[in-house]
């Protein structure tokens, strides 16, 4: 395996670990919000969730729909997750023969 394919392989695996903090960041914003532990009415706290709802929903809404009402539960995060660490351990397995 050449080096060009080893930095390809690790940067995708990079990618997908940041965006699960992504994820995660963003589901603890919407508990705060949910809590009222922070106000949406400052200008930075808005910016924040503006951002992160612009990298999450794109995602998440296909697996919204494909779940079953679970009484207000959204567990699409942790399922986006699970696919997430499943793609990059297999793309590592397949890249790397582990």
């Amino acid at each position: 395996m050449n080096a060009l394919t080893v930095t390809i392989v690790e940067l995708i695996a990079t990618v997908i670990d940041l965006y699960i903090w992504v994820l995660i960041i963003s589901a603890v914003m919407s508990w705060l919000v949910a809590f009222g532990v922070i106000n949406t009415n400052n200008r930075f706290v808005y910016t924040v969730l503006d951002v992160l709802w612009r990298l999450t929903e794109p995602v998440l809404r296909p697996i919204r729909r494909l779940l079953p009402n679970l009484g207000g539960i959204d567990i699409s995060p942790v399922i986006l997750i699970l696919l997430l660490y499943f793609v990059r351990n297999l793309l590592m397995r397949l890249a790397f023969g582990m």
